[in-house]
């Protein structure tokens, strides 16, 4: 039988990332032993603390098992961690080593929203694409540059390590494990007893660009704050560089650097931005919403805004919008 846990960190988490997993899985081990077969999984929930309190002492969590007895696991959940980056980092480092441990050992983990703090730390994914959740992306890239942060994606899996994006959507990376571990068929009936949508793919029409502000490029942020200000225009890469003292190669690679966006991508996105916005409050049509955010080719306008929330206008704005959608 193959061993999963389900780490319980240090500092206050996301309770629900730790039950979630942990009444998944057991539910596919008693839909998997009433088709004949035997369980899976041996399931623990693993810490450093005999206790851990969430929510101020309103809940609490007893682990199973000291992560010092496990000597091997085949299966890692980190579950979302406390936002207090640095305390919740600087408290686990008993577990961001075990981790390391395991997964030199063969063990396949996988996180879930902020848990993919613990697996940076550790060092698993440098050079490696990841996703986490979308309000922690400025933070993640800063602290972590080396890994390939792309919050666009739900799911990502690669060399035995699995992460995906914010708040509840951990539940569609359960299934996936499911599928993965057990078959199609368990999955599809862990998604219909949990009512979780099958095979999503993108966070995009979730996430609020703010714009990546957490860097010391002064250039950059007057170039960020210009771009901002002036959204319901067309705005020209060339003329946004003249402003500066540098060279348009120059200005290129400063913005990409700080951002982790080319300057015309950052338009798109504060553009964007400003249209969702718009699809969600008012009444404006499509094409007055695109005029009001400086676009005038309305496939143009319609490409840019699937590409980065995977939504036309039309399917964002009933989505978001519906109540205003039915009183027209």
């Amino acid at each position: 039988m193959k061993q999963l846990t389900i780490l319980v960190p240090e500092g206050q988490n996301n309770l629900s990332s730790i039950v979630g997993p942990y009444k998944i899985f057991n539910k596919a081990n008693d839909y998997w032993r009433e088709k004949g077969g035997k369980r899976i999984f041996d399931i623990n929930l693993a810490g450093i603390s005999p206790e851990v309190d969430f929510y101020d002492g309103l809940f609490c969590v007893r682990p199973q098992t000291d992560i010092s007895v496990i000597k091997k696991t085949d299966l890692i959940v980190i579950p979302s961690l406390n936002h207090n980056y640095e305390k919740a980092l600087n408290g686990n480092r008993l577990l961001i080593e075990w981790i390391k441990t395991q997964y030199k050992s063969g063990a396949e983990i996988a996180s879930i929203c902020t848990g993919a703090f613990l697996l940076a730390a550790a060092g698993l994914l440098n050079n490696r694409t990841c996703s986490t959740h979308w309000a922690a992306s400025e933070n993640f890239r800063k602290r972590f540059p080396n890994v390939n942060l792309q919050t666009d994606k739900l799911i990502t899996d690669e060399n035995g390590i699995y992460t995906n994006g914010g708040a509840y959507s951990f539940l569609n990376l359960m299934v996936y494990l499911v599928e993965k571990y057990y078959d199609r068929q368990t999955a599809v009936y862990c998604s219909k007893v949990f009512q979780i949508e099958m095979d999503r793919q993108s966070q995009s029409s979730f996430i609020i660009f703010k714009g990546q502000k957490m860097h010391g490029d002064e250039m950059v942020k007057e170039a960020q704050a210009y771009i901002e200000s002036a959204s319901h225009q067309k705005i020209s890469i060339m003329e946004l560089s003249s402003k500066f003292p540098v060279s348009r190669r120059q200005f290129d690679r400063r913005f990409i650097k700080a951002t982790g966006n080319t300057p015309m991508e950052y338009i798109q996105r504060v553009k964007v931005e400003v249209a969702k916005k718009s699809l969600e409050t008012t009444r404006k049509t499509i094409n007055e919403v695109m005029y009001e955010v400086g676009y005038s080719d309305e496939k143009a306008f319609r490409e840019v805004f699937r590409k980065i929330t995977g939504l036309s206008p039309w399917e964002y704005k009933e989505r978001y919008n519906k109540e205003l959608i039915s009183q027209n």
